[in-house]
């Protein structure tokens, strides 16, 4: 069986979803993973919103589902925001905005379309500040992720953790760079214990362990393949730091400081831990292998999607559509020799093993809120 290859929409905000299904099927993909950011959202980094959210029914969704079969496209959604801590009234939005996209997954048909819910969990440094900070942000997720994982797990919809810890999300004045608590394996395992509903789990993103100096072929040996549902595509180029190391953020300090001294230091709340975000195959090398990243997750039997998610300082940051679609492509035949089969013409994915969006005819339901649960 062969591993499709999906994009996650971020990579072309510049178009609307009709464009976004075009240039999928020019660069070959089988699935998009939806980005459905809020409108009124704080984040400027790497977001779109491809759906109409706050007009999203069973007509919108039966419409949805008859353009992607049309396209033979499979898909998911997403929004990727702070939902335990920063600001208490965006928390809230965040929250809000993350039981809308479930109830929207319910309407395509959630778990019997394979269609999960992507988000992050976020962090709370008021909490995380004091003795204990990191229990006491596995509680705080447990508090506000119980009613709205027994929610998704009403409707037969599936929530999935993103395990990029959001280095940028403070100032460069902070010390501290995990700002989403999905960011280590040994956080997702005890959410697990904490909320033990089958019905959430990880997309797992290799990139992100990468930096942080950790193999992802041990993390997949740890993890519980049952919740492993999608794996995000993206490379990072690690570069050595003799001033700063390769342990701990780079530093802001006053520019007049680090000239006169030689050293280099932190210019924006991303520019911290040494490395660039790259796509397989396209442009330079990255310090993955990722042979034995795909073998290790056939061994253990994961046959989910891998997403192509562009941040790439050669594709996505250069802001040209055309270096957008050529990062994806060269990303696509990387991974075709280890993901699809092999045939007369190279490897390509089997036709055989697309499977069409099952028609829903689901009802309306009421919006519920988080204060409702």
């Amino acid at each position: 069986m062969s591993n499709p290859i999906w994009i996650m929409t971020s990579a072309f905000d510049q178009l609307n979803l009709d464009q976004t299904i075009e240039k999928a099927k020019e660069i070959n993909v089988q699935g998009l993973d939806l980005c459905v950011f809020r409108k009124d959202g704080t984040r400027d980094d790497f977001v779109a919103t491809h759906l109409d959210y706050e007009n999203f029914g069973p007509d919108q969704a039966k419409a949805l589902i008859d353009q992607f079969n049309e396209a033979e496209l499979r898909l998911s959604i997403g929004a990727f925001d702070n939902l335990i801590g920063g600001d208490p009234e965006q928390r809230i939005k965040n929250q809000n905005h993350l039981l809308r996209l479930i109830q929207m997954a319910y309407y395509l048909g959630g778990d019997e379309n394979d269609i999960k819910v992507g988000t992050f969990v976020g962090y709370n440094h008021e909490l995380g500040n004091q003795e204990g900070g990191f229990e006491k942000n596995l509680l705080e997720y447990q508090r506000i992720f119980t009613p709205i994982i027994n929610y998704a797990a009403d409707l037969g919809v599936t929530v999935l953790y993103e395990n990029c810890p959001m280095e940028g999300w403070r100032s460069s004045g902070h010390f501290g760079t995990f700002n989403n608590l999905s960011g280590v394996l040994a956080a997702r395992k005890l959410m697990y214990q904490l909320v033990p509903g089958k019905n959430h789990g990880e997309i797992y993103d290799p990139s992100h362990d990468v930096w942080q100096h950790t193999d992802p072929v041990e993390v997949i040996k740890n993890t519980d393949m049952s919740r492993l549902k999608r794996i995000h595509v993206k490379s990072t180029r690690n570069n050595p730091d003799p001033f700063w190391g390769n342990m701990y953020p780079m530093h802001e300090i006053p520019a007049n400081w680090a000239s006169k001294a030689g050293i280099p230091s932190s210019t924006n709340p991303w520019d911290r831990h040494h490395y660039e975000a790259t796509l397989p195959g396209f442009g330079l090398g990255d310090s993955m292998d990722w042979r034995a990243f795909v073998n290790i997750l056939k061994e253990k039997g994961f046959s989910g999607p891998f997403e192509i998610e562009n941040e790439a300082v050669l594709s996505k940051q250069t802001g040209k559509m055309g270096a957008i679609v050529q990062g994806c492509k060269a990303a696509v035949q990387n991974l075709a020799p280890l993901l699809y089969e092999l045939g007369d013409e190279g490897w390509t994915y089997p036709q055989n093993e697309y499977q069409p969006l099952k028609k829903m005819d689901r009802k309306a339901i009421p919006t519920v809120t988080i204060g409702d649960l």
